[in-house]
């Protein structure tokens, strides 16, 4: 395989025309499980844009929580497409085969939007602790406008952080294997590859993870240790139940979310002594299921937003 040299600093970097996506090589239902992750993004597609819709035609809904919502669908949607498509190329066409460029560009949106997914996750958290705990000051500490700084910062910094990540990939050279070991041009398996020093790609991933991950995580906890504290500070039983049913399923999609990338992700990281197939298939559960649950889980049960699906399909039906 010819390779392209680029001179930098006196130093030859060797950049490859591309990579070749190799995983699940002893998983026996591969063609099922990947036609399985087709249906869970027609599911991502077809409830997070419905969401989006009945957000954005129903001005009742402009509000922080919702706005908080439609970020979250937005980032859902952007998520899965950024792997599952590719998958399905990948394993189901068996056309593996990633250029370079293209490469780097699948990792950048990857990474940035399931950094915007753990933040995003972390902004609901705020939303119901002011919500919860400070009722009389929600008008001031949760506006439209404050919540919209909130969601612009957190893009901001994903975008600046994951792109600098990315851009110092390009330092290494790739003189060896160009097989990634995931089902996506993953992070960590694509700098492993490299025959120069590559600590400071270690170094941004194990950080990156560390804060990306646990600092939101710890966020919430404490969040959710000031709301039970409110809770049951309250003197009426009705009122510590309808507090806590608003909790619910905000708190089965961080689960769903943080714990099982956590562990995958540090078991990946330091260990390494996990199953190469066993952490591809966990780690591509761990991030194609949330963008699938969370409209179902969190947003469609939401009051507001069942009536107003309910009210679209009935008018939808009369239509017809």
């Amino acid at each position: 395989m010819s390779s392209l040299r680029t001179v930098s600093n006196d130093s030859v970097i060797i950049r490859p025309p591309g990579f070749y996506i190799i995983a699940f090589e002893t998983f026996p239902y591969l063609s099922y499980y990947i036609i399985f992750l087709a249906f869970v993004y027609a599911v991502t597609l077809v409830f997070n844009t419905l969401l989006i819709y009945i957000i954005a035609c129903d001005h009742c809904l402009h509000t922080p929580k919702f706005l908080a919502v439609v970020n979250l669908a937005v980032i859902d949607i952007g998520l899965n497409t950024s792997t599952i498509p590719s998958m399905i190329k990948t394993f189901l066409f068996k056309d593996n085969f990633v250029p370079y460029n293209l490469c780097l560009s699948q990792m950048f949106v990857y990474y940035t939007f399931s950094t915007l997914e753990s933040y995003a996750l972390t902004i609901l958290a705020y939303d119901r602790l002011i919500a919860i705990c400070f009722p009389l000051r929600q008008n001031l500490l949760n506006t439209s406008q404050i919540m919209s700084c909130i969601i612009g910062l957190t893009w901001v910094y994903s975008v600046g952080l994951v792109a600098y990540g990315t851009a110092i990939i390009t330092r290494l050279s790739f003189c060896n294997s160009v097989r990634v070991f995931s089902y996506f041009c993953d992070y960590a398996p694509v700098f492993r590859l490299a025959c120069n020093d590559n600590t400071m790609q270690w170094a941004v991933s194990a950080h990156s993870g560390m804060f990306n991950l646990m600092a939101p995580f710890s966020f919430v906890i404490l969040s959710y240790v000031s709301i039970l504290v409110t809770v049951f500070r309250m003197k009426s039983v009705s009122s510590r139940i309808k507090a806590l049913a608003t909790c619910i399923e905000h708190l089965m999609l961080v689960a769903v979310f943080y714990f099982p990338l956590t562990i995958i992700f540090f078991l990946g990281l330091y260990v390494r002594a996990i199953d190469p197939d066993q952490r591809v298939l966990s780690l591509s559960l761990a991030s194609c299921l949330p963008p699938c649950i969370n409209p179902i889980v969190y947003s469609l049960k939401t009051k507001e937003i069942k009536i107003r699906a309910l009210a679209l399909v009935h008018k939808m039906r009369k239509s017809s």
